[in-house]
């Protein structure tokens, strides 16, 4: 059995590489050329044609370089730019100049820093990583590419609801108004000093911005989280108004309690 070790290549040996290996880094994928120059005096690495005869720009590194994304772009927008002339002048390589180009950048790894702004990218880009591959007793390097995904856009968060809509996801009217006249309360005990905020389906109570409670809606009754004796936060339900004074009492020992820094 052959002994294989990872060995480092130069760029020039990396894109002739690339040249012989085109396929290994995507199904159909087909060198075109290399070190193409571009109305800016430089020369971008590498061209290629996927199997659906979108042209490529391939940006090389065979170290981590966070600059080659913003070098990749600029070889990207020079191929936007002449896409119809690339096709003609690369006939025989069957060049859709209808099919949007898109970015490839090549490198042994990637920062997490480059991976992240990637995802703001609007424009079709790829990343692969890349190995090379000798047997002990083999003149001959073999490539090894690995696609990284590219992290998606978060979602924006939903829209904030108020307490309002918060309370409507209790079903029982009397209970509704309860909890709705008792969060009043709330607040009317110290106007300038404690909040009444929505946290996603809770309602929050803070005493100059430091919560002392939570208000849970539930279909039929509601129910609050807030601190006991034993320095638990205990989930109190309330079914009926009667139990709101065991609850109050509580809120009012621990505003008290966050008065007087305790």
């Amino acid at each position: 059995m052959k002994d294989y070790s990872v060995v480092e290549v130069n760029e020039n040996t990396l894109e002739e590489l690339i040249r012989h290996y085109a396929a290994k880094i995507e199904g159909g994928m087909k060198f075109v050329d290399r070190q193409v120059k571009t109305d800016r005096e430089k020369r971008l690495d590498v061209l290629m044609v996927d199997s659906g005869g979108a042209l490529a720009v391939v940006e090389l590194k065979v170290w981590e370089d966070d600059g080659m994304l913003m070098q990749g772009i600029d070889y990207y927008d020079y191929a936007s730019r002449h896409i119809d002339s690339i096709s003609k002048a690369y006939e025989k390589s069957n060049i859709k100049p209808d099919q949007p180009p898109r970015l490839i950048l090549i490198a042994p790894s990637f920062s997490i820093t480059l991976l992240e702004r990637c995802k703001w990218i609007n424009i079709p880009i790829s990343l692969y990583t890349y190995k090379c591959i000798k047997a002990e007793d083999d003149n001959d390097v073999i490539p090894v590419f690995t696609e990284i995904n590219v992290p998606k856009i978060p979602k924006p968060p939903p829209p904030r609801k108020s307490v309002s809509e918060i309370l409507e996801y209790i079903t029982d009217d009397n209970m509704r108004k309860a909890a709705n006249d008792f969060l009043a309360e709330v607040k009317n005990w110290d106007k300038d000093n404690i909040a009444i905020d929505p946290i996603q389906d809770w309602v929050s109570m803070k005493y100059k911005g430091r919560v002392f409670a939570y208000l849970g809606p539930r279909r039929r009754f509601f129910g609050f989280q807030t601190l006991d004796q034993e320095g638990n936060w205990p989930w109190l339900p309330v079914n009926q108004d009667s139990e709101l004074d065991a609850i109050r009492n509580l809120l009012r020992t621990n505003i008290e309690k966050l008065k007087s820094g305790r």
